[in-house]
């Protein structure tokens, strides 16, 4: 089946794994997921939002996990590899915005040497490290598994240079580097790396208030990354290894694509 036919099975069997899939991105690409017959494990790092996001759906489970922490990392795999048997699907997703330095970052911007250290660290541990660490525990798995998908969540180019984007533009630009070494370390093996991202900036937990955001601004609906993570998973996207896919263009990728 193709993953534009509304199928709630299409994903039968398929098992995913997305990190801080309890909003925005995550959230939206869980939905659309478990909507096509996937079954999803969430986490978060409150046991409590886990649980209650996850109780929306029947093919859902949250589970707690720090991505940014080694031993958290690898009690989670290992609880996902020992509930469901596998991860078919990993989606690097979790991570830490510029809020979390700078909460007026969309209208007041402020130099990199304004940044205090731990914050910078924090966000790029989110965002870069936890990146590292869950491909780490779970690619050795999938090797052995005789097969595995992972896809890592990016953004824009211009997001990782714009002014008054340290730390995360830089914590995204390394994960996209990342993205590309691992794929280039899993060529000719049964495991794909694959990068998508939206295409501009969305709505999720990441933006401030509208009181602290630009006039005329209008953030993409995150649920723009529903039908590309599902065709990601899907059977269609077999062997499909090492591609930068923005959300905002995939049916004009796709249509290409698919008449090359």
């Amino acid at each position: 089946m193709t993953a534009d036919n509304g199928s709630s099975t299409e994903l039968g069997g398929v098992r995913a794994l997305i990190t801080g899939g309890t909003s925005g991105l995550g959230l939206a690409m869980a939905e659309a997921l478990a909507a096509a017959g996937a079954t999803v494990v969430i986490t978060s790092r409150s046991a409590e939002r886990a649980a209650a996001i996850a109780a929306r759906w029947p093919s859902v489970a949250g589970i707690v996990a720090d991505a940014a922490d080694e031993a958290s990392v690898a009690r989670a795999v290992r609880e996902v590899w020992s509930l469901f048997g596998g991860i078919d699907l990993l989606v690097n997703n979790a991570g830490l915005g510029m809020r979390t330095v700078n909460p007026r970052f969309m209208v007041e911007p402020r130099g990199f040497w304004e940044v205090p250290p731990d914050k910078f660290r924090a966000v790029v541990d989110a965002n870069l490290t936890g990146y590292f660490l869950m491909a780490r525990e779970v690619t050795p798995r999938m090797l052995a598994a005789g097969a595995g998908r992972i896809v890592n969540v990016s953004v824009n180019d211009a997001t990782m240079i714009r002014r008054g984007f340290v730390p995360y533009g830089p914590s995204r630009a390394g994960s996209e580097a990342l993205s590309r070494v691992m794929a280039a370390d899993l060529d000719g093996t049964p495991v794909t790396v694959n990068i998508l991202l939206p295409g501009g900036a969305t709505e999720t937990g990441m933006l401030p208030p509208a009181a602290d955001r630009p006039a005329q601004f209008n953030p993409i609906d995150a649920a723009v990354m529903g039908p590309p993570i599902v065709w990601l998973a899907s059977a269609a996207a077999t062997g499909v290894h090492n591609a930068r896919i923005v959300a905002t263009e995939f049916p004009g990728w796709l249509r290409a694509r698919t008449e090359a």
